[in-house]
């Protein structure tokens, strides 16, 4: 019997019933990952299972380095095929571990492969899995279109260009991929020399000459409206905590003259004019309709040599435990204040913290709006079975379960989208064992309707995007 069988996760007959007949069939709308539009413009040909599976998975170089192995079998210089067998050796140490989970999953979905990875049927498995590359139905695209993937958004940098999203949209992709404004750059003028970078690069991209902080609010107004014009509906923020030192138009015009001018900026003034910025771009998502996104509490670069030598993202961030209920209530309510407050979700990276953003959600609800601010999809370290669980209990205590918008990638790889199936076996279970119980009326129609919702209707109504049509 494999591995990953029709009913892996599954645990009761309820459970099965609802997975097989409500949430397997459902389309995928991924509204935040971190994949390459240009990849995708390009309709990239990965060469090998490195290429795909390994080349800039953080999750697997964390566990591989935890298992003692060389870090140039991880980011280093070492060949391809050896970096994969050093990876074959360490999924036998991954049980219990998610990605042990997540391994079997993506080589069944994507290559039809049932072994167990391991030293001894990592060759066989190398060379099945290049062979299937090599056709179309594993490219950037096919991928896309295999899993059904009716809607994505990448994650872009105001200061980037938009080449690649402009190629795809007039591409014959029947997947519509939009880009999701990520302005963090914005709010570094703790660091002038890589904020001026920075601002460079957005005054060239925007055409405006940046000298004073008018004019990049005027460069950002600017690129908002031409992501919008694009189809981007929503932004995304990674901070680990939401500023709140609020300060006038004056005090924040000083601190950017300080930045651009290269003289220090100290923690107190990045903090008012980080606050500044970020009820400036409230104002932006919400006269746009659009949602924002609110990925806090992650504790980054926490090893600096490996910052210095390997640099960000690459495996050596943990979560923190920044105090966030006084800081994100202020925030939410000052945009409520000013009636600027868009649609947002909220990601938390600490699972203390759970119950703290459900609450929090339900403090800035709308009329006409269902969950117009909800608590977001288990996120990065808590994105397994028991964080999903944790995070539907949570929301399913302390707010309305039915309209969750539902799972995301928040991914690098073309290899992740079998993580929404995962979610989807994970969320049947739950509520079936609930329905075993008695503590859920046994009306599949009823429950089952839920469960679609959450797979993809909820998140295509409520963030307005436009997705492709079934085209089978």
């Amino acid at each position: 019997m494999p591995f990953v069988g029709d009913d892996f996760l599954l645990q009761n007959k309820t459970a099965r019933g609802l997975y097989h007949e409500y949430a397997a069939g459902q389309p995928i709308l991924d509204y935040h990952c971190h994949l390459q539009a240009h990849e995708i413009a390009d309709n990239r040909r990965f060469r090998n299972l490195f290429e795909i599976w390994l080349e800039g998975d953080h999750y697997k170089w964390r566990a591989m380095r935890a298992n003692g192995i060389a870090e140039r079998y991880c980011t280093g210089d070492a060949d391809p095929y050896e970096k994969f067998l050093a990876w074959a050796s360490t999924v036998p140490r991954c049980i219990r571990n998610p990605l042990y989970h997540w391994t079997h999953l993506e080589l069944k979905r994507y290559f039809g492969i049932d072994e167990l990875l391991n030293e001894r049927t990592a060759p066989s498995i190398w060379k099945r899995a290049n062979d299937a590359l090599a056709t179309d139905r594993l490219t950037a695209q096919g991928i896309l279109q295999h899993f059904d993937v009716r809607a994505l958004c990448t994650t872009d940098d105001p200061a980037d260009e938009l080449k690649a999203h402009a190629q795809i949209a007039s591409s014959k992709l029947k997947t519509r991929v939009y880009p999701a404004f990520r302005p963090d750059g914005a709010l570094d003028v703790h660091l002038p020399e890589v904020f001026n970078r920075w601002v460079d690069r957005l005054g060239t991209v925007s055409d405006v000459e940046i000298a004073k902080l008018g004019d990049l609010l005027e460069a950002l107004r600017k690129r908002h409206e031409q992501f919008h014009q694009m189809g981007c509906r929503l932004s995304d923020h990674g901070l680990p905590y939401c500023y709140t030192e609020f300060c006038t138009e004056r005090d924040a015009a000083a601190i950017f003259d300080k930045a651009r001018a290269g003289r220090e900026v100290v923690a107190g003034e990045h903090e008012r004019f980080a606050s500044y910025m970020m009820l400036f771009f409230g104002q932006l998502d919400a006269n746009k309709g659009w949602t924002k996104q609110l990925h806090l509490g992650a504790l980054r670069n926490s090893n600096t040599r490996a910052l210095k030598t390997l640099g960000p993202n690459t495996g050596f961030d943990s979560i923190g435990d920044w105090p966030q209920a006084e800081r994100l209530s202020a925030y939410l309510d000052r945009l409520d204040a000013e009636k600027a407050l868009p649609k947002v979700i909220l990601y938390n990276s600490n699972p203390n913290d759970n119950y703290l953003f459900a609450t929090m959600a339900g403090n800035f609800q709308s009329e006409g709006l269902p969950g117009r601010v909800q608590i977001g999809s288990a996120w990065w370290f808590l994105d397994q079975k028991d964080g999903i669980q944790s995070q539907l209990d949570a929301l399913s205590n302390a707010g309305l379960l039915s309209n969750f918008i539902g799972m995301v990638t928040d991914s690098r790889s073309f290899m992740s989208y079998p993580r929404h199936e995962y979610f989807r076996r994970v969320l049947c279970n739950l509520v079936g064992r609930d329905i075993e119980a008695g503590e859920i009326p046994d009306d599949k129609p009823l429950v089952g309707e839920m469960i679609r919702n959450i797979c993809f209707r909820n998140a295509e109504g409520f963030l307005g995007l436009v997705a492709r049509e079934n085209s089978t």
